[in-house]
């Protein structure tokens, strides 16, 4: 079983993955409004968190001007 700083360590916070992707904040939240990228919440203070891989597939469709 993983403990839970290894099934953490696939995800980026919110500020993690803006800096990762060249956007603000506010444009994670507004593509989360919009239904383009799915951010998870934190179980414990339900802060959005974002899968690396998610991250990655949007950079490679940003990327290739999708």
């Amino acid at each position: 079983m993983l403990s839970d700083d290894q099934k953490f360590n696939d995800f980026l916070t919110i500020a993690e993955a803006a800096d990762f992707l060249g956007v603000s904040t506010a444009t994670l939240r507004n593509w989360d409004k919009a239904g383009k990228l799915k951010a998870h919440r934190h179980p414990m203070n339900a802060y959005r968190l974002y899968r690396r891989e998610d991250l990655k597939e949007i950079l490679s469709r940003i990327e290739s001007g999708e």
